[in-house]
């Protein structure tokens, strides 16, 4: 059987597509070598990877909803890296804040 998988693109070219199994956390497969994503504390509350994402993802939960108001001033397609799990392809744009 084999398992579905999901390509991780980034807007900045410089960092190859990735693939990932699906159903895992983004942020458990990210380093600096591999994406130009930055990771603080990886568990929703530093804010310092917010991304803009395009794609199908689950929603932000209350708790990233929280923080994604105060950093990300209500964009819609604003999330935090370290919380978003992998269900389909998507495309990633680092966030200038």
């Amino acid at each position: 059987m084999s398992k579905s998988l999901c390509n991780i693109r980034f807007s900045n070219r410089k960092f190859s597509t990735i693939i990932l199994e699906k159903n895992q956390l983004l942020s458990e497969h990210l380093t600096v070598q591999n994406s130009p994503i930055l990771f603080g504390c990886r568990t929703g509350i530093c804010g310092t990877c917010v991304v803009r994402v395009r794609g199908n993802i689950a929603p932000p939960n209350d708790e990233e909803k929280e923080v994604l108001a105060v950093i990300a001033d209500g964009n819609p397609e604003a999330r935090l890296a370290c919380q978003i799990y992998l269900t389909s392809d998507i495309e990633i744009d680092v966030c200038e804040l």
